[in-house]
């Protein structure tokens, strides 16, 4: 299993230099940014920041969408990131979720979605592309053949098609294992019926971790299944509570949700929050004693999860990365 971590843009530059530093000396090998402009600064110009303290970890929003930005300026800049740091650069993938609703936006269609990963990706390999209302062909002149690796945030039934036909990888923000293994089997299985070899595909999950006392933690990241369950309301809106397209365990506990304050997206002080359990969260989050995450992500990587990505967002950042560098993760490779 691999690891990663994730910033939000309030991390002080000086600050976020100094984890990555000290997250790649962990162990860790991969750092991912929210891609959300309006409620943070802008990702893309802290990873080149810290791409420059740092000599193998791979770099990439979690996530950005196919609304937010021209789709060439978009490819612009992944490709001089892919260059910038010798080739550790990826691209994670939604259909926008506080980047643009935050704005009064809507997220973007399936088909775009799709659009926007395979032209981007032909634009950064160099290859004449015309998108959009785009007249002429464009094409980087400067563009080194480099082969950009995508993932898909996905959750619905056609996500989760389009994350197996066009994705490298999944990235599910959840570390529930059942469910985690429920909804990846539905993108690989949606690889193999287009014909891709699936024996490379990778699935993240992405939650947030905390090490300690367990009422303590759960404080902590409360907010973390409200923000999930913006995208689980999506899934129920359009198939109904009793589908039988994901599971009743991820559906059921939306029921009692009121509403969410996308400018309080992902924090703790969400005045939306009080459907959420305990249950909930110890099912959704890595919490508890250094042996109680070892055997959580042993359960992860069994169900096909391939890496783990904190969001290291919960206060005691130093700690979790020490720890996890100490212990869990050579636990984990070992």
């Amino acid at each position: 299993m691999e690891f990663g971590i994730t910033f939000k843009g309030f991390v002080e530059p000086d600050r976020a230099r100094a984890l990555v530093r000290q997250a790649e000396n962990a162990g860790f090998t991969y750092c991912w940014f929210y891609d959300s402009h309006i409620l943070w600064r802008e990702s893309f110009s802290a990873m080149a920041m810290c791409m420059e303290h740092t000599k193998n970890m791979r770099f990439g929003p979690c996530v950005t969408n196919p609304n937010t930005r021209d789709w060439s300026l978009a490819a612009s800049m992944f490709g001089s990131l892919a260059k910038q740091s010798s080739g550790r650069f990826d691209i994670g993938v939604g259909r926008g979720d506080s980047a643009v609703r935050v704005m009064g936006k809507k997220p973007a269609k399936l088909a775009v979605l799709e659009e926007f990963i395979t032209k981007v990706q032909a634009m950064v390999r160099g290859e004449e592309v015309t998108y959009g209302d785009v007249p002429a062909p464009i094409q980087f002149p400067w563009a080194t053949g480099y082969e950009l690796p995508a993932w898909v945030a996905a959750y619905g039934p056609m996500a989760l098609k389009s994350a197996g036909t066009v994705g490298d990888g999944l990235i599910l923000q959840i570390a529930e294992p059942g469910i985690c293994k429920w909804l990846a089997d539905q993108a690989i299985a949606a690889g193999k019926e287009a014909g891709r070899d699936m024996s490379k595909f990778k699935v993240m999950s992405a939650a947030p971790a905390y090490i300690g006392d367990i009422v303590e933690a759960r404080e902590a990241t409360k907010w973390f299944p409200a923000m999930v369950g913006n995208h689980v309301a999506d899934i129920v809106e359009k198939y109904g509570a009793d589908t039988d397209l994901v599971p009743q365990s991820l559906t059921a506990y939306v029921e009692k949700r009121r509403g969410y304050d996308y400018s309080k997206h992902g924090q703790s002080d969400n005045p939306y929050l009080d459907f959420i359990t305990d249950d909930i969260i110890d099912g959704f989050a890595v919490l508890g004693s250094v042996d109680d995450h070892i055997a959580k992500l042993q359960e992860l990587e069994s169900v096909g999860v391939t890496q783990f990505n904190i969001y290291l967002d919960n206060g005691d950042e130093e700690n979790i990365i020490a720890r996890y560098g100490d212990t869990i993760i050579p636990a984990m490779q070992g």
